[in-house]
């Protein structure tokens, strides 16, 4: 039996390209597609389009988790092992890398003569999320190298399931858009994000489609989703190729940063003007004058709903990505600092 992608009792969370319902494109970390089905039976038609690295799909079936390699450029129906003990099963499909790659969805398949169930609804709750790598749960699952340097990987360890920005949200009981991005910085010409012609956070945000790699660059339309909280975690890669802010913290391209990073919470406030907005980094090591310049942003704007957070271990945790272990205690930290702002921001 075919579930079409628009059948109603399919739900979906996260910035997704629905321009064509039968074709529905996943660009960002955290996207996904979730279905309550009965038999034993389960397969999922996808397209993948690649950029770079190896692309993986995660999968929670009935509580555990999975993941399988995608091709690179063609059509494949993936088949997902269910229990055969089970007579009902939930399936929660999700994108667990960045714009490394898009993946287009067409569909699930189950057994003959099976049926697919209503679920329960989405929470009312709603966090966005506007990171680099590690909001993204960039090489997440490199355990054994917590505290270290990146071991060599081709995407294997990424998996946005271990991110912070979802560990957070699930804590929190909320939906989250992560519209995180490995490598990318504030501003164009700096970070890592499509070099050598560096794309920044400033020209990504408004962005349903952003690769010039993966196709046609397509706008977002923020009135399909208003989140309450919305956090901004850049000013990590802003350093390369040149770490300004800690040379100079006074210098011109200091000023310039603190002027655009200001200029980008605004644009954020115009589109939620009532959300709690949260300007952070990570632990992740990176020098605190990029903190200060936040902190500085931060004060200036004099906006109540406008608030700095700093984690305990802020900027000297790891020279490497954040691991799952990391991840788990920055999102124990951020929903408990979400938590002491009150019920009414959920409001």
């Amino acid at each position: 039996m075919q579930i079409a992608p628009n059948h109603e009792y399919l739900q979906y969370c996260g910035r997704i390209d629905f321009d064509d319902p039968m074709a529905p494109v996943m660009v960002f970390p955290c996207s996904f597609v979730r279905m309550k089905f009965t038999g034993n039976t389960l397969k999922v038609a996808l397209k993948n389009k690649q950029a770079y690295w190896d692309n993986y799909m995660g999968y929670i079936l009935d509580g555990e988790q999975g993941r399988f390699l995608l091709p690179l450029e063609e059509m494949c129906h993936m088949e997902i092992p269910v229990e055969k003990e089970k007579e009902e099963h939930e399936i929660l499909l999700f994108k667990r890398m960045d714009s490394c790659h898009t993946v287009t969805f067409f569909g699930f398949s189950i057994g003959e003569g099976e049926h697919i169930l209503e679920l329960p609804p989405l929470p009312d709750r709603k966090i966005e999320v506007y990171g680099d790598s590690v909001s993204a749960g960039e090489v997440s699952e490199a355990v054994e190298f917590a505290g270290k340097e990146d071991p060599e990987h081709n995407g294997e360890y990424s998996n946005s399931w271990y991110s912070y920005a979802w560990l957070a949200a699930r804590k929190l009981g909320a939906q989250i858009h992560d519209i995180a991005q490995g490598g990318i910085a504030l501003m164009n010409n700096t970070g890592w994000f499509c070099e050598p012609d560096y794309i920044g956070m400033e020209c990504v945000y408004d962005k349903i489609s952003y690769h010039p790699d993966l196709g046609e660059i397509k706008k977002w339309d923020f009135k399909r989703y208003t989140p309450h909280v919305v956090i901004l975690a850049i000013g990590q890669n802003d350093s390369h190729p040149v770490d300004f802010m800690k040379e100079n913290p006074r210098g011109d391209m200091a000023e310039k940063w603190r002027r655009h990073y200001q200029d980008f919470v605004l644009k954020l406030r115009s589109v939620y003007p009532m959300a709690a907005i949260i300007l952070t980094t990570t632990v992740l090591n990176h020098a605190k004058e990029w903190d200060d310049a936040i902190e500085e942003v931060c004060f200036s704007l004099g906006d109540k709903k406008v608030h700095h957070f700093l984690y305990r271990d802020n900027g000297c945790k790891t020279p490497g990505h954040i691991r799952i272990p990391e991840a788990e205690q920055m999102a124990e930290e951020l929903s408990a600092y979400i938590d002491s702002l009150g019920d009414e921001i959920w409001r």
